[in-house]
């Protein structure tokens, strides 16, 4: 089906019409002769009767121009048959905590030493493809607390924008828990209540922000918002020092009766991943989130037409432009100058 997006462009279609009524028209002022060799210049009335074809073949394509820059104006458009939504699915927001202590190497990817941030990403990254019918938003917080990506059906783009996620995009030396939930809940508020969700995954201790991470958590309680924390990070590994090696907890940092409060209160549950095979598994307890029904939502894509009009109307003014030019007179100025011969005294 196609529509126009400013259809009260149409009223400028006659404006061509009101110009040429409105502008006067010049007198014939020639005086009128007695020809009698009159017989002799009829010849000339079958050029004057193809000149005022050629006038009205123009006046045409002229009108014609005219009318398809109008249609253009109005931006037509090609509705296409309405796509069914998911009417299944959660809308599930997705806090990632990049401060600089995401940057300690105690959990082993693929065999090797990695980052807390690069194992994060390799299994968060598993569960976005995995949750199709969801609407995911991502939420990257250290300092301060920033949306990614609002909640979207494009999983594609939400896996994107997280393996693009780096420590020191935000201030890294803090943490700033409770702002990330509280931007988690002004994003799913408006959502229906039996679907919103915030997974939060942080390895540190809520040393930033405006709001603190338990007022948030009540928040997300009142607005019927469900938090499931993850803990991430080692619980053991072993430090250098002058009087040699010494076992250290790299978690010691981690605040995770803070974490356990806020999901209790929200009706959620606390999860603690010390390494990778263990975030798996709480990603996948996650994933087994029953879907619930949502309202059914509709889609129609839509394909801009403008161009095409627009198109063949500087392709028609082209044309006029071409056919305007005086083409008998420069061919007639080709001849001559080929005729010519240089003089010269022999």
């Amino acid at each position: 089906m196609i529509q126009f997006e400013w259809p009260w462009v149409f009223v400028f279609a006659p404006l061509p019409i009101f110009i040429n009524l409105l502008m006067k028209r010049a007198g014939n002022r020639d005086a009128a002769l007695f020809v009698p060799f009159f017989r002799m210049l009829s010849g000339f009335n079958a050029s004057a009767t193809r000149a005022s074809a050629r006038n009205r073949f123009l006046a045409t394509l002229a009108v014609l121009s005219w009318l398809l820059l109008v249609l253009s104006a109005t931006q037509p458009q090609w509705i296409g048959d309405p796509i069914q939504l998911p009417t299944t699915g959660r809308d599930l927001m997705m806090a990632v905590d990049i401060s600089g202590s995401m940057e300690a190497q105690d959990i082993q990817l693929g065999g090797q030493s990695a980052t807390r941030l690069q194992v994060v990403k390799s299994v968060v990254g598993d569960f976005v493809e995995r949750r199709t019918g969801d609407r995911l938003g991502l939420i990257l917080f250290a300092a301060r607390a920033y949306t990614q990506a609002p909640l979207t059906f494009d999983r594609a783009t939400v896996e994107t924008l997280l393996y693009e996620a780096q420590i020191g995009i935000i201030e890294e030396n803090a943490t700033a828990i409770g702002d990330a939930i509280g931007l988690g809940v002004k994003h799913l508020r408006e959502r229906p209540q039996s679907s919103r969700i915030l997974i939060l995954l942080t390895d540190g201790v809520n040393n930033a922000g405006e709001v603190s991470p338990l007022q948030a958590g009540e928040l997300a309680a009142r607005e019927g918002i469900r938090i499931y924390t993850i803990g991430i990070g080692a619980e053991s590994g072993v430090s250098s020092s002058l009087f040699g090696p010494r076992s250290v907890n790299p978690s010691a940092d981690l605040d995770e009766d803070t974490l356990t409060k806020i999901a209790e209160d929200t009706g959620g549950q606390y999860f603690r991943a010390r390494d990778r095979n263990e975030l798996e598994r709480i990603y996948s307890i996650l994933d087994e989130l029953e879907p619930v029904e949502q309202e059914a939502e509709t889609f129609r894509p839509t394909l801009s037409l403008f161009y095409w009009p627009l198109g063949v109307a500087l392709a028609l003014s082209l044309l006029i432009a071409m056919l305007k030019l005086p083409w008998a007179l420069l061919f007639r100025k080709d001849e001559d100058s080929s005729q010519a011969v240089p003089g010269g005294n022999g």
